[in-house]
């Protein structure tokens, strides 16, 4: 649900709410109330991350990115959206080849907790490969052991092998 739909349902709560009133619906006002109050929490707590990352797995990076400039304050997100908000935000950065930019925010997702080992590995990986494009080769093999400590998917596994060798290449 994006912003503007969350307004317009608000904007039809509240008539059916000021209906309710005079109408003398007060158990119709409770709720009402408790769905006006839930629409704002799910805004401000969940903002559009979640459409944010359908549009991120089809690859609609314009779309991502203006779901996720939607959100005003990011650290009001729960931890668990906040990590994707992040990793989203690094992705679409790489994509565009601001690579300082993307570095910052997977840090900042490599600080969050992550539900599944691999969703985490998958960050400690593009801050590698970060490190890797900027030849710090010691900040590369620290990210690399500590994905080794994750359970990793096989492609990922494969993907650290490569790097690694990448390192071995250049030590």
């Amino acid at each position: 649900m994006n912003t503007r739909f969350r307004f317009i349902l608000i904007a039809i709560a509240v008539i059916l709410l000021a209906y309710a009133v005079i109408s003398a619906h007060y158990y119709l006002c409770v709720y009402l109330l408790g769905f006006i109050g839930f629409i704002i929490w799910t805004q401000y707590r969940d903002g559009t991350v979640f459409l944010a990352t359908q549009a991120f797995h089809k690859q609609d990076y314009e779309k991502t990115k203006q779901l996720l400039e939607e959100i005003k304050n990011p650290d009001h997100l729960r931890k668990g959206r906040r990590n994707f908000y992040e990793f989203m935000l690094g992705n679409i950065a790489m994509h565009e080849g601001h690579i300082e930019e993307a570095e910052y925010h997977f840090q900042l997702a490599s600080r969050l907790p992550w539900r599944k080992d691999h969703e985490k590995g998958m960050v400690l990986i593009n801050l590698a490969n970060i490190n890797l494009r900027k030849k710090e080769y010691d900040r590369v093999l620290a990210y690399l052991d500590l994905a080794d400590k994750l359970i990793l998917t096989t492609r990922q596994k494969s993907i650290v092998d490569k790097i690694k060798n990448e390192v071995n290449k250049h030590s």
